[in-house]
């Protein structure tokens, strides 16, 4: 693995994922994750209890992380080694959001869909409301 260069000032302003993707560059290979989080701790001089407090964050922020990919038997790697004939599909994923799909009309002949004459719960006729009565809660105390 390359010896990483970077100040722990700069590093500490730094997201894990950010650092993460800067050991995978480094070392040029896959890790398992509880690897490539202590590699982080350790870069960031963390103690072991901000380790087992914030493994489970990481690998949050790993599995939302489109730079990254999860492989067999929990080892993790960089998403762009893995590409390698994956850009055409990428690219077909992004041409499908353009596409608007026209649905047909299969009304019957006869079958009318009309807003005016659609009924609606604010449709009321007024003799329904003929039959409530009003309460006023201060006659009702005095009674």
């Amino acid at each position: 693995m390359k010896k990483i260069d970077i100040p722990l000032e700069e590093l500490e302003m730094m997201n894990y994922d950010d650092i993460a993707h800067i050991i995978l560059e480094a070392k040029g290979d896959k890790m398992k994750i509880a690897d490539l989080f202590k590699e982080v701790c350790k870069l960031l001089k963390l103690d072991e209890g901000t380790y087992e407090s914030h493994i489970a964050d990481f690998f949050e922020l790993l599995s939302t992380d489109k730079r990254f990919i999860m492989l067999e038997n929990g080892y993790w790697d960089l998403k762009i080694k893995h590409n390698k004939g994956m850009e055409s599909f990428e690219d077909e994923e992004d041409d499908d959001e353009d596409i608007i799909i026209e649905e047909e009309e299969t009304q019957e002949e006869g079958d009318t869909f009309d807003d005016e004459n659609k009924a609606t719960d604010d449709d009321v006729d007024d003799d329904d409301l003929s039959d409530l009565v009003i309460v006023d809660d201060i006659e009702d105390e005095a009674n």
